[in-house]
């Protein structure tokens, strides 16, 4: 694992008016970030920084000789404030409901000015990461060549901040918080048919199904890892997307946007929805050409971005191929 690296924002003001000094953890990985074209990659909730390698959460996408080669791309990861990667308790942020998406966006474009980065390549993100490059391109409409939100869109819908407003009850009045977050998430996560594929009514023993036994077990693995402090904070991010707040409608803010926007979709997606994400592209269409959307087929449901590393690599194959074979004509 590449070490976790440090820039101090000092006395970030929140869009609500909060002051905090912000430590923004971050790792590089693959060639440096002023020798090649820059990929930043948006982890999800529960994910960081470790984007690739060996214990990388995205290994199967990022690395040597894959998708986003990290032989011919530099890659970029910011954690995001708050997720406790770190392990620092001074950098858990207790009073998550003042912040939102787009603080974490600014504070990302503040990372990036501090390590002197102008442009970026590309942009990519599943799920709240998707979000947040929704943000950032809003932000810096300029700044990225290609924005790649996966199985994510540009605003939470009213079904995501509900069952964001269960998982910040649960959090905050469960004996097991954590655990039973977890649990009542991995049901969102997947889909009925995917559940029925893996477990078929199976049972561990005479009293407990299969399919409770992975509930509990996935409970009770991120509450070994994580912090609640940490999953208040990614769950305050993930409903509070939205890149039209405070500015204009969608189509007046999306279209200055100069980059281009490839939305991947996940056609069993019970988050984000596909036909919202397919809206958004017709809408989009409508008044900006740079505009591709892709649609991963998995019975999974919303982690089928990090199932089907397959498919993803086949649909993002024209955005980075492209830019290594520019590489080998002017190598």
């Amino acid at each position: 694992m590449e070490e976790l690296q440090y820039i101090n924002i000092d006395n970030y003001v929140t869009q609500n008016g909060s002051c905090k000094t912000i430590q923004l953890s971050y790792q590089t990985f693959g060639k440096k970030i002023d020798e090649a074209p820059i990929v930043l990659v948006n982890h999800a909730l529960t994910g960081n920084s470790n984007v690739c390698g060996r214990d990388g959460w995205w290994q199967d996408l990022i690395g040597d000789g894959k998708c986003i080669d990290t032989e011919k791309f530099a890659i970029l990861a910011f954690n995001i404030p708050g997720n406790g990667y770190d392990g620092k308790p001074e950098n858990l942020i207790d009073n998550y409901k003042d912040y939102n998406t787009r603080d974490i966006a600014k504070i990302f474009a503040l990372g990036l000015k501090e390590l002197n980065i102008r442009t970026l390549f590309a942009v990519i993100g599943g799920s709240v990461g998707g979000g947040i490059a929704w943000e950032l391109a809003a932000l810096k409409p300029d700044l990225i060549e290609h924005v790649i939100p996966i199985a994510a869109d540009w605003k939470s819908t009213d079904w995501l901040i509900a069952n964001c407003y269960i998982q910040d009850n649960i959090l905050n009045n469960s004996n097991k918080p954590l655990s039973d977050a977890r649990i009542h998430a991995m049901t969102l996560y997947r889909t009925p048919e995917s559940l029925a594929r893996k477990f078929g009514r199976s049972k561990k023993n005479l009293t407990l199904f299969n399919v409770e036994s992975w509930l509990q077990y996935h409970g009770k693995v991120l509450d070994k890892r994580f912090q609640l402090a940490a999953y208040k904070m990614m769950n305050q991010v993930l409903r509070t997307i939205d890149i039209t707040h405070g500015r204009d409608d969608f189509l007046e803010v999306a279209s200055a946007i100069k980059s281009h926007i490839y939305i991947i979709t996940i056609n069993t997606d019970l988050f984000f929805k596909a036909e919202e994400n397919w809206n958004t592209y017709i809408d989009l269409k409508s008044v900006k050409d740079n505009v591709t959307i892709g649609e991963i087929k998995s019975i999974h449901g919303h982690d089928g971005f990090l199932i089907e590393y397959e498919q993803l690599s086949k649909l993002l194959e024209s955005v980075f191929q492209l830019k290594t074979d520019k590489l080998k004509e002017t190598a």
